[in-house]
């Protein structure tokens, strides 16, 4: 599963304000990142985690705990796409070493039209397979909306 990530509440926004400026500035230029961006950003990404400072990753980690009965013959993995380790990058290379050729990638993020899920892990998901053309990669989206409001219809009708 890939989420988004998320900047743990104890890591100094200093850091974060000045990884963002590189960010934009290399994203203006087009320019690979430089080794102060990779420096920052890889600090932000291994900031020690808690489910205090990082609640959003306490909650992906649960829901992948949930999902582990219900897919059994499933190894399930979780990767970030920012402010958060492990990256995709990352749990694909740990697969391959362990002998998985077969990755099934499906984001948390379930609404279409997100710059995430419609063109980030698209991306990400196109160059793993030319890095590791032995395995096969696919990418689990669109999400059907009509389970989704199936889902989200049960949810709220708890609340009424």
């Amino acid at each position: 599963m890939v989420g988004h990530g998320s900047v743990a509440k104890d890591c100094p926004r200093d850091l974060v304000r000045q990884f963002k400026a590189l960010e934009g500035r290399r994203q203006a230029t087009g320019e690979p990142p430089s080794p102060e961006e990779k420096a920052l950003e890889d600090r932000i990404r291994h900031w020690p985690r808690t489910p205090a400072n990082d609640p959003y990753g306490a909650g992906c980690e649960q829901l992948i705990h949930v999902l582990r009965p219900l897919l059994p013959e499933m190894t399930l993995k979780l990767a970030y796409l920012e402010f958060s380790a492990p990256t995709l990058e990352d749990v694909i290379e740990d697969l391959w070493q362990t002998g998985i050729t077969t990755v099934l990638v499906a984001p948390s993020m379930m609404t279409p039209g997100g710059v995430h899920s419609e063109v980030d892990i698209p991306q990400i998901v196109e160059q793993l397979q030319t890095a590791y053309p032995e395995m096969t990669l696919r990418y689990a989206w669109p999400f059907d909306l009509t389970q989704i409001a199936q889902l989200l219809a049960h949810h709220v009708q708890q609340f009424a």
